[in-house]
């Protein structure tokens, strides 16, 4: 079963390795996404993003460039296996040639700094989507508000309060006429209901699930699902613990392949089957993971086998829903 996944921070860790001075190429790493357990796992896309922290990152800038750099390096020398894609052109021609295809995109708008330029200056370079906010309220917008002390510290509550910033609208409409993917992973309540009201094109939730399956508000809720699916956007299962399923403990947290699987059954319920793709969160995400790397994909294919959902629903899942959304946004 090909794959193709919407979101992995594997440039992001091989980056961190080498200001570590530590050894770890795409080629032969110890994370979950490498190209032999990418080609054991059967994939065809895999996108890479370029994930900055703005805490204490005075050079946001400079670090996605030097990430994006490293992209490129490891693209290059890997180039038989593996090449980078902007279009839906260059990703069929790979398809059919048995190659992989690399995708960039960036998770963090403010890695542009709030201007339109350097947006620009990232499509020059490659990347065809962004989530427009990470953690860290920035130029754009807000994420969810997370709370800081008290004994609730560490928990994450929806904001249905900040809208995006007339910056963060600029850059929405700046996008769309780039053909760059809006992504609304990480974005908070009100930021995403402004999405839907400020563009017209479909966009993705890379990396998101369902809020009514699992409450923390990185999620979806079942109307941003619905929204999602009329537009004709994609969420990506993400394959985080803490977004699978409500654990008491954090401690206790683990991924479990038969949480993706009720997330899975849920969101086709409420927006159909055509509305799910493929969001691992790989080599972002801790804690014990059922799916260890990208080659233990089969094992999801099998389950939502044996939960009952068709050859052709699986399909759709895996690769076909964002392969759709690709060949009509990257043109």
């Amino acid at each position: 079963m090909k794959v193709a996944d919407m979101h992995c921070d594997t440039i992001g860790e091989l980056y961190r390795l080498k200001q570590e001075g530590k050894e770890g190429t795409l080629a032969e790493n110890g994370l979950h996404v490498a190209l032999d357990k990418m080609e054991a796992g059967d994939y065809g896309l895999q996108n890479f993003a370029l994930f900055v922290c703005l805490k204490n990152n005075e050079q946001p800038f400079e670090q996605a460039m030097e990430m994006a750099d490293l992209f490129y390096q490891e693209i290059e020398r890997n180039r038989d296996r593996i090449r980078a894609v902007t279009t839906w052109k260059e990703i069929e021609e790979n398809w059919n040639a048995g190659r992989l295809s690399a995708l960039l995109t960036l998770e963090e708008g403010d890695v542009c700094l709030g201007r339109l330029e350097l947006l620009r200056d990232f499509y020059r370079l490659g990347v065809r989507m962004m989530t427009l906010t990470w953690n860290y309220p920035n130029r754009l917008g807000w994420p969810n508000q997370i709370i800081w002390e008290g004994p609730d510290a560490g928990k994450v509550v929806p904001d249905t309060e900040h809208g995006l910033t007339e910056t963060g609208i600029a850059f929405l409409e700046e996008m769309e006429r780039l053909g760059m993917i809006i992504d609304i992973s990480h974005l908070n309540d009100r930021g995403i209901q402004d999405v839907f009201e400020h563009t017209k094109k479909p966009f993705v939730a890379s990396h998101s699930n369902a809020r009514a399956v699992a409450s923390h508000p990185r999620n979806l809720t079942d109307e941003m699902v619905r929204r999602l699916a009329d537009r004709g956007g994609v969420m990506g299962i993400n394959f985080c613990g803490a977004f699978l399923r409500d654990w008491k403990r954090e401690e206790d947290e683990e991924s479990l392949v038969e949480d993706m699987v009720r997330h899975i059954k849920h969101i086709k319920n409420v927006g159909g089957i055509g509305c799910i793709g493929l969001g691992s969160d790989f080599d972002g995400i801790g804690g014990r993971l059922e799916l260890s790397s990208a080659a233990d994909l089969p094992r999801l294919a099998r389950a939502m086998e044996k939960a009952g959902f068709s050859a052709s629903e699986i399909e759709a899942v895996f690769y076909k829903n964002v392969l759709n959304l690709y060949r009509e946004l990257l043109v």
